[in-house]
């Protein structure tokens, strides 16, 4: 039987899991990307996502100084239990009745232990809205798309094993800056000289740089700059699922993991910051730059103040496939959001020898048209 939303009571999650039992059957409940809402795949029952926040709820921020002071309220704590796969050291949570497993980042199996992990709660995440279908989808065509690739890996990718829905962490941070600059304003002018070229005089332009000192204030409020706070995946393949639709971001509900996994972060906060600040610099150079002017620009110091740091950790959907072909890992990451698709690009030895091949053969055959015209 196929339940109301509007109707239903929120769910009740199992204790200490993101498990939520139907309220008609007693099985699992998943979060349904594109239904928005809780389905039982056993008996078809659909069930809402209960009472939540409003949907234009402002996400409030945490200060990050007290994090640094471990001195946040306890409330904004939570302890999970988690497995660290031994391989690639991905950190991942995992259900109560499970004991063994294969990590989703490096399909490596794992035997669980019964650790917990005591982390900071995410704030906030992007809910998944692309499905496990449509996430396959895109990794096969992405696959189909490189030239090079092997035939038999996008088959075996194709015909695999289910794709993992995992939220990644990461940490988003704001701040407020104010800089004070000294430098230099380089501003062109030119000149004419005569130099001879084939034996006659010619007239040039020759450029030079007029230096002068410059001195200012600039300001700039830095708003979730987002850093990952995972070190499962190579760098490469996060940044690339960029951009994220952050104003999409939802107060954090439980609900939105059923079914999905959530992995913990790997990255402390104050190294998260470190990362965020090497950010805002670039930025602020950059202000500095445009505030000096002129056509060129030289900076000797700039001294920056930095206040009201605030920050957030949050989940974003990811659609992870792992896979052991040929003795060899491939691993591919889907934004759950949009669909676009990062990973290693495999290259098949044969499919690279025939182009080889047949670039010498077309090369040959033009250079023997080309003779036969002379």
């Amino acid at each position: 039987m196929t339940t109301d939303q509007t109707d239903t009571a929120p769910p009740r999650p199992d204790t200490d899991t993101h498990r939520f039992p139907c309220g008609a059957c007693g099985s699992d409940l998943r979060f349904d990307p594109t239904q928005r809402a809780l389905i039982c795949d056993h008996c078809g029952n659909v069930e809402g996502m209960g009472a939540g926040a409003g949907p234009f709820a402002m996400i409030s921020e945490l200060d990050f100084q007290q994090a640094l002071n471990a001195t946040l309220p306890q409330a904004e704590i939570e302890e999970t239990r988690v497995q660290s796969c031994p391989n690639c050291g991905a950190q991942f949570e995992l259900a109560n009745d499970t004991h063994a497993d294969a990590c989703p980042f490096c399909a490596t199996p794992v035997v669980t232990d019964t650790g917990t992990h005591r982390h900071i709660k995410p704030r906030g995440l992007l809910p998944f809205a692309l499905d496990q279908a449509r996430a396959k989808d895109a990794m096969t065509d992405w696959l189909g798309g490189l030239w090079f690739a092997p035939n038999g890996l996008t088959e075996y990718a194709r015909k695999g094993r289910s794709m993992d829905g995992i939220y990644v962490p990461y940490w988003t941070f704001d701040a407020q800056t104010e800089s004070r600059y000294q430098g230099q304003r380089g501003t062109h002018y030119y000149t004419s000289r005569t130099v001879m070229q084939d034996g006659k005089p010619r007239t040039v332009q020759q450029r030079h740089t007029r230096w002068s000192a410059a001195s200012g204030r600039v300001a700039r409020f830095f708003d979730d700059v987002l850093v990952l706070a995972s070190t499962s995946l190579p760098k490469q393949y996060t940044d690339g699922l960029e951009p994220w639709d952050l104003s999409e971001l939802k107060p954090y509900q439980p609900e939105y993991l059923a079914g999905f996994r959530a992995e913990g972060y790997q990255v402390p906060i104050e190294e998260g910051f470190g990362q965020a600040r090497a950010y805002m610099d670039r930025m602020i150079l950059r202000d500095v730059q445009f505030d000096i002017g002129g056509d060129e620009q030289r900076v000797t110091d700039v001294q920056t103040q930095i206040s009201a740091v605030t920050f957030k950790h949050i989940l974003l959907p990811v659609w992870l496939a792992a896979y052991k072909y040929n003795g060899q890992t491939y691993r591919f990451v889907v934004n759950g959001r949009t669909g676009r698709v990062q990973g290693e690009r495999p290259y098949s030895k044969w499919k690279i020898a025939f182009a080889v091949l047949l670039g010498l053969v077309i090369a040959l055959t033009v250079g023997y048209f080309y003779a036969m015209s002379r």
